[in-house]
């Protein structure tokens, strides 16, 4: 398998990933505080980077850019865990959100990306994993790959 291929694929599975997202969001009712707005943010980063790397012909730069937005997936998500993990530590009406909700983003996209939720309240879950557990998942799923087409020898 090619590196164009698996970019492609790769920038397919988060733009499948940020369609559920707004399907929790819209069908579901679940809000989305700002660790997940970050998160939605994130995956988009590593599909705009699998795109350039597809497209471009320069699968290392994308593979670059989507393994640094991997990595910044990882914190974020990390965080998101750890505040589920200890309920005293609260995220939602603070300058995380004030400062998403003012980006051009929210303001032009609000369906998509302004943060209106709590983070302790992401508990809903799907074969035994809650929704940030899902986005733990994945983002190591896609900042594996984004490694190994770095590394790989062949284009």
């Amino acid at each position: 398998m090619n590196s164009r291929t698996i970019l492609l694929a790769s920038a397919a599975v988060c733009f499948l990933l940020i369609a559920v997202a707004l399907y929790l969001q819209h069908v579901v009712d679940l809000l989305p505080c700002p660790l997940c707005v970050i998160q939605r943010y994130l995956f988009l980063a590593i599909a705009i980077g699998c795109l350039i790397g597809a497209f471009a012909r320069k699968p290392k730069l994308g593979a670059g850019i989507g393994l640094a937005a991997g990595v910044a997936g990882l914190w974020y998500v990390g965080e998101h865990l750890y505040v589920l993990a200890h309920p005293g530590f609260s995220c939602g009406i603070d300058p995380k959100q004030t400062f998403l909700n003012k980006l051009p983003t929210a303001t032009y996209l609000p369906w998509v990306f302004q943060a209106d939720g709590l983070c302790e309240n992401a508990t809903e879950g799907f074969l035994g994993l809650s929704i940030p557990q899902w986005s733990a998942v994945w983002f190591v799923i896609l900042t594996a790959t984004m490694l190994w087409v770095l590394v790989r020898r062949r284009a």
